[in-house]
């Protein structure tokens, strides 16, 4: 299952709804039998990436989004959340 996009308003931020939002995903996917949990975020979204980290998924990688990002460095990193015995 790939997770995209994940997003809390400003105004709301730091009431661990992101932390609950990530949960649900990973139980709605559990329950529906899935392997594991994707998803990408950039190299400047550290609060992101600490959330996802701090919630047990692994960087699995890394890449470049166009010949531009290349030039400037800016790389996307990529996650991965195992679930187990996935069937999907």
């Amino acid at each position: 299952l790939e997770l995209k996009r994940m997003s809390v308003s400003r105004e709301h931020r730091g009431r661990g709804l992101a932390r609950a939002l990530c949960r649900e995903v990973l139980g709605f996917a559990r329950a529906r039998g899935y392997g594991a949990v994707v998803l990408s975020t950039s190299m400047v979204q550290v609060a992101a990436q600490r959330l996802y980290e701090g919630q047990g998924f692994r960087r699995v990688g890394a890449s470049y989004p166009s010949l531009l990002g290349t030039l400037l460095n800016f790389q996307i990193f990529h996650y991965r959340y195992d679930l187990g015995d996935g069937a999907k």
